[in-house]
């Protein structure tokens, strides 16, 4: 789909689970849409392992139910089952618990394909989620209620969600945590950005977090995103702080699961090796000296939640460090790691002050002399999505260098200087003289 162009057909994918009830009101909300002339609405019930196959019944567009077996709550493969239903252009996804008001979708699709060219059109775009209790409310109050009729009891909007709005312009602002501020229940995604990032993570199974990590991913691949409050869905019930849970547990069992993948330290804190590194680092080792590649391994790797690629390889045998790999960097790694480092020879970071790699890529992008570049992966996708040009790198700090690796002496540098002497006569070793 053009960035300047409003698609014809929105699929809406609605993850579901043995709510009939509340799916009829979904559906029903998405009856009263008031749509942009020639859009039309492709809707898929993704169920995931209701034991009776939910009926969508009689509606006004074109809806169909596909499903997959009941392995535990599995909203993130739910959603990408949807997704392989249609072929449209946009896809909305809307959770079985939140009903949309009539321009929910229109409002959306603005924000997609703006009027003017005075704001960039988003490729991710969050709904407003509001609360309330429609417990006891059927498609006949529904619809009473949206022609202006008595509402339901409502329910307090998240605060932290609102501010994090108010403060990023809308997510027009927002820096690399905007993913922390994606909500899947009413959320829109550009095709083509779903299907470059590879759509749901489907690791995750229980309540919450694959919406954040798959915001983290089209957030590195370069996607625009925007937070369009005039579109608005209501949840049946209040936020998940006003839930009847055990909120730490629940907690938890996301915080592990997102720290996995998302290797912001908001994310995963700090001092553990995980697979998915913070910071890619591509070393050109062609022909160079393995004592050389090892201490520049060892000063890249520092103190950094860092892993590095070797373009040869003939010291990783050696090293056998789990964050040592060598060929290429896997294109979906690179799509979670936040900074990629290009280092083209075997270097030593040096400086006053400098702690590890984590003090240059804080201050990204920077060119450390000739030899060290550290780049935002980010900017890499936007440049190569022609939406802004190569970040210009900035100068090291002063005095902070990455000197080439030359004759290195691994046992002087471990603290083992002079160790041994070799009888030139005999050929005996043996410890110096004191």
């Amino acid at each position: 789909m053009s960035p300047d162009r409003t698609p014809g057909t929105v699929g809406v994918v609605v993850p579901h689970f043995d709510d009939p009830r509340r799916l009829d009101l979904v559906l029903t909300g998405l009856e009263l849409q008031r749509l942009p002339k020639g859009v039309t609405l492709d809707v898929v019930v993704a169920d995931d392992g209701s034991p009776t196959r939910p009926d969508p019944g009689p509606r006004p567009y074109p809806v169909r139910v596909v499903a997959q077996p009941d392995r535990g709550f599995r909203a993130a493969a739910a959603r990408n089952l949807g997704a392989a239903a249609t072929d449209a252009e946009f896809l909305v996804f809307l959770d079985a618990d939140t009903v949309p008001e009539p321009g929910y979708v229109g409002a959306l699709l603005a924000a997609v394909a703006p009027a003017t060219s005075s704001d960039p059109p988003a490729d991710l775009v969050v709904g407003r989620r509001r609360h309330a209790d429609l417990s006891r409310f059927g498609p006949t109050e529904l619809r009473a209620w949206f022609a202006g009729g008595p509402a339901p009891a409502e329910f307090e909007e998240p605060a932290w969600l609102r501010d994090a709005y108010r403060r990023t312009e809308n997510l027009r602002t927002a820096g690399p945590d905007a993913y922390r501020f994606v909500i899947s229940a009413v959320l829109g995604v550009r095709r083509e950005t779903f299907d470059v990032v590879g759509g749901f993570e489907e690791e995750f199974v229980g309540y919450g977090g694959e919406d954040w990590e798959f915001a983290h991913r089209c957030w590195n691949s370069g996607a625009e995103f925007r937070h369009v409050p005039t579109a608005v869905a209501w949840h049946d019930g209040p936020d998940f702080a006003g839930r009847d849970l055990d909120a730490r547990r629940a907690r938890n069992q996301e915080g592990l699961t997102l720290a996995r993948f998302v290797p912001d330290p908001l994310a995963r804190g700090t001092g553990l090796v995980w697979d998915v590194p913070d910071v890619v680092v591509t070393l050109d080792d062609t022909g160079a000296d393995p004592a050389d590649v090892v201490a520049c391994v060892a000063d890249l790797l520092r103190g950094t939640d860092a892993a590095v690629w070797l373009f040869e390889g003939g010291a990783a045998d050696r090293l056998r460090d789990p964050r040592v790999h060598v060929g290429p960097v896997p294109a979906d790694l690179l799509r979670r790691s936040r900074f990629l480092a290009e280092v083209d020879t075997p270097v030593r970071l040096v400086g006053a002050g400098l702690r590890d790699l984590t003090d240059l890529v804080d201050r990204g992008p920077v060119s450390v002399g000739e030899h060290l570049r550290v780049h935002r992966t980010r900017d890499l996708a936007r440049a190569g999505l022609g939406r802004a040009d190569r970040a210009e790198a900035c100068p090291a700090p002063a005095g902070v260098s990455a000197r080439p690796a030359r004759d290195t002496d691994l046992q002087r540098e471990w603290g083992h200087a002079e160790h041994r002497r070799q009888d030139a006569l005999t050929g005996r070793c043996g410890p110096r003289p004191g």
